[in-house]
């Protein structure tokens, strides 16, 4: 697997949608998704210059995060228990998957403490399917509202994990819809807010998600291969 390779051709791509999109070069920030993947293979994205890196997994942040370079960027875009906020609040540079008002309220209890600012997206169910986590879309803007309250977190944009659909450009029905409760929500007088990041479009369909607008794109697989559970604890 040559993941300097792979990471260049993401990158190639990333830069090809934005202008087929008429979006400016730099527009879309590019997450690395390394769960399951061992710490060498994160190594050499980095060492080709890759910075951020998603996880879904706290305990593959506790593991990982001190055997690799300190200036890596660690984003926690799984489900997010709340038992174990306080576990990653002082790895991780934002977290991706709020869907409740009671965890943004945990992560604001365990940032005041540190007296620190935790980044946080909020997560849409945007198909509105039973087996996924996340608010639905007509509840978003409550959510906002009560979030707005809260000291410790600011809320920076929503993202979410569209139905699989065996054409990637059936996608776009869910990222446009995505897009349009973003700017639904940036006029609101949020206290806490600047709602201008959507994280939306993984390796099968981030290209169509860049053309709805999505500013991060999470890749794992063009990248690092097929994920390997066997050793998740």
């Amino acid at each position: 697997m040559d993941v300097t390779e792979n990471l260049k051709k993401v990158l190639s791509e990333i830069e090809k949608s934005e202008s087929d999109a008429g979006r400016d070069p730099g527009s879309v920030k590019l997450i690395a998704v390394s769960k399951t993947k061992p710490v060498e293979m994160i190594q050499e994205a980095y060492d080709a210059g890759q910075r951020d890196f998603g996880e879904n997994y706290v305990q593959e942040i506790v593991n990982k995060s001190p055997l690799l370079p300190p200036d890596i960027r660690w984003h926690m875009i799984g489900h997010l228990q709340r038992n174990k906020v306080r576990q990653i609040i002082d790895k991780v540079c934002m977290i991706h998957g709020v869907d409740s008002l009671k965890l943004a309220e945990e992560i604001s209890r365990q940032a005041e403490k540190r007296e620190m600012v935790m980044p946080v997206l909020m997560e849409v169910n945007i198909g509105s399917e039973e087996s996924k986590s996340g608010v639905r879309p007509e509840e978003v803007r409550a959510l906002a509202e009560e979030m707005g309250k809260l000291p410790g977190i600011s809320l920076r944009g929503l993202m979410c994990v569209p139905p699989v659909c065996e054409d990637p450009g059936d996608s776009r029905e869910y990222f446009r819809r995505m897009q349009k409760l973003s700017v639904d929500i940036m006029p609101e007088n949020i206290d806490n807010k600047s709602v201008c990041e959507l994280s939306m479009g993984m390796s099968h369909d981030f290209r169509e998600a860049i053309y709805c607008g999505a500013t991060m794109v999470r890749i794992g697989t063009d990248i690092f291969g097929e994920r390997d559970y066997s050793n998740k604890k």
